[in-house]
């Protein structure tokens, strides 16, 4: 069966074809909601959720542009609408910071590791951090999509660049004491 028939037999709840888009995009949406989710377990079920949605709103899809970046949207918006409404945004500080990048590749870091300490960061931190170096998006969208100022996201990055950093190099100093 092709994209296309899966896509309009989803429109029409058929089951049998939602279950084969559940298991044909199941994983890599997973890795999308582990990105902004705290741990697998909240992870897991923004991924459900995600997809609640998506077959609510798979009628809406126009076959315009790439299917698999329309799931990745939605799965990523299902799980930050789950911290707007938590106050994850609320603003401390707009003072922006000296924005470093981050340096990890002249260590041997896995990426259990990277993943972990990421996930720790604090929710404005991680999905600012996670939506700008990872999904590539400018601080004009993030702030358009989690409702704050070009300036908190700017800061937030700052703040979880240096939170990151100073996590990888406890962690290279703790490896080089052993």
């Amino acid at each position: 069966m092709s994209l296309e028939q899966l896509i309009h037999k989803c429109k029409n709840n058929d089951r049998d074809a939602q279950a084969q888009l559940y298991r044909e995009y199941a994983k890599k949406l997973y890795a999308t909601s582990l990105k902004y989710s705290r741990n697998k377990v909240e992870a897991e079920d923004n991924l459900q959720d995600s997809f609640m949605v998506i077959f609510e709103k798979i009628g809406q899809y126009t076959f315009k542009g790439s299917f698999e970046g329309w799931l990745r949207r939605i799965t990523v918006n299902t799980v930050l609408q789950k911290y707007r409404g938590k106050g994850a945004f609320e603003v401390v500080n707009e003072r922006v910071l000296k924005d470093e990048p981050v340096s990890v590749y002249e260590e041997d870091i896995s990426i259990d590791y990277l993943l972990s300490i990421v996930q720790e960061l604090p929710d404005r931190y991680r999905l600012v951090f996670n939506l700008y170096v990872l999904d590539d998006y400018s601080h004009q969208e993030i702030a358009e999509m989690l409702g704050i100022s070009q300036g908190t996201s700017k800061s937030n990055l700052a703040r979880a660049r240096m939170i990151l950093k100073n996590k990888i190099e406890s962690f290279k100093k703790k490896n080089r004491h052993q």
